[in-house]
């Protein structure tokens, strides 16, 4: 299969206007997508929102987040070595996001709130922990969707534990594609997403594509992803951060897993010890818990708590 041959977007699907930031930093630039809002929802007094995506995806995967927002600004960087991103430099791992994701802040603190809302999603949560427990007065609330609390490594070395834990997102790191068409079927066929394709999918996959046909491929840095996945799995002072948050915080989790499969990464027994308030989204999986209609109004209400 070489055509995109799904449906379009819905029309609860529309693409929201999205414009994109340049950060400064000392080695280079922070791509960053920013979501607006409408000043006449209030979203210029608002506390704005940053999101951070997971291991693999890039600042596009919450487009559809974007539109049960309109009373707020919505940031969501592509985090070092992804994407816009992908040319910052080495060394990685979450500390490396958390002092970029910093910058950040600062720069929107020149026009607007110092203090934000931080939502992380998969490894964003893990980063986002982090963040929050070591720089707690920066933010006024932190949601960790699907990722933040420790979870079991697999057996065998990182690459091995990551190809268990993500697997095809992993494997096409070593893959390339004849053209675009072609990188939209590799995802539209994933067990996760074939069910929710559309625009918003769309969107992230093609900002991660890089290079030209017939050798395309994508935007991320094997090197950073490894990195961070292994400061995710065995990390301890990044797996212990969700205990140290002491700010408002909450866990939003999926019911089912990466590939759809009927265990996820939490369930009601191992979310039991949570050290901040935890809640399933129902129906969904760790990726459509960013992309279902249901679900993204549940982030946004917990957004607005």
């Amino acid at each position: 299969m070489t055509g995109d041959q799904r449906p379009g977007p819905g029309p609860t699907e529309q693409r929201l206007p999205v414009t994109e930031l340049r950060v400064p930093l000392a080695d280079g630039d922070l791509a960053v997508s920013h979501w607006p809002g409408d000043p006449a929802h209030g979203a210029d007094d608002a506390e704005p929102v940053v999101a951070l995506h997971g291991i693999t995806a890039n600042g596009r995967v919450f487009d559809a987040l974007a539109r049960q927002l309109p009373d707020r600004h919505l940031y969501a960087p592509d985090l070092r070595g992804r994407a816009g991103s992908r040319r910052l430099p080495g060394p990685y791992g979450l500390g490396a996001h958390v002092r970029d994701l910093l910058a950040l802040l600062d720069h929107l603190g020149r026009t607007g709130p110092r203090r934000v809302v931080l939502l992380g999603h998969s490894m964003g949560a893990f980063t986002a922990a982090l963040a929050a427990a070591h720089h707690p007065e920066r933010f006024r609330r932190v949601l960790l969707v699907d990722g933040g609390l420790g979870i079991t490594a697999p057996p065998g070395d990182i690459d091995a534990q990551l190809d268990a834990v993500i697997g095809p997102a992993m494997r096409r790191l070593d893959m390339t594609f004849p053209d675009r068409d072609a990188y939209r079927a590799f995802f539209a066929a994933h067990p996760a997403l074939a069910a929710h394709w559309g625009e918003d999918v769309r969107g992230y996959v093609d900002r991660d594509l890089v290079g030209e046909p017939p050798a395309m491929r994508s935007s991320c840095v094997k090197a950073a992803i490894r990195e961070d996945g292994a400061d995710v799995l065995g990390n301890p002072d990044i797996t212990a951060a969700a205990h140290r948050i002491d700010v408002p915080a909450e866990l939003l989790w999926a019911e089912r897993g990466l590939l759809d499969e009927p265990q996820g990464l939490y369930d009601e027994q191992r979310v039991a010890g949570s050290p901040v308030p935890a809640r399933p989204v129902p129906d969904t999986n760790h990726y459509s818990i960013l992309l279902a209609d249901h679900a993204t109004r549940a982030l946004a209400r917990a957004v607005r708590t």
